[in-house]
């Protein structure tokens, strides 16, 4: 598929994309007119990025990780190494200490909603 369709089918810009390739996320093979061409594992590809930069990691992490994910074809990888895996759990254990905050902040903005809307002036 060309660059147009894989940013229609993911969501993602046609610009973000040409920056992910250029971050070693996404590869491309070219037509022999220069276009970029994607296989259909590009579109699980472009959302599991997107997954990961929502979870607060950048391009160079993930650009680590990417090769030990099983894409489309299900191959699992070889290259994974124990310091990849380290510092993969410190970054889902980063991931847990914000959920968990973030539960806290709306436990308390509960409590304020409630409070709040208990207020006589807010009656009709």
């Amino acid at each position: 598929m060309r660059i147009g369709e894989l940013a229609r089918r993911s969501g993602v810009s046609e610009r973000s994309l040409r920056y992910y390739e250029t971050q070693g996320l996404l590869r491309a093979e070219r037509t022999p007119g220069g276009h970029r061409h994607y296989g259909e594992w590009a579109v699980d590809r472009v959302i599991r990025v997107q997954a990961l930069y929502a979870a607060g990691l950048n391009s160079k992490k993930i650009a680590q990780l990417l090769p030990c994910i099983r894409d489309v074809d299900g191959a699992p990888s070889e290259i994974a190494t124990r310091r990849l895996v380290d510092d993969l759990s410190a970054e889902r254990d980063r991931i847990d200490r914000m959920v968990a905050d973030l539960l806290l902040s709306r436990d308390i903005l509960d409590e304020v909603i409630a409070t709040a809307s208990a207020a006589p002036h807010l009656r009709q």
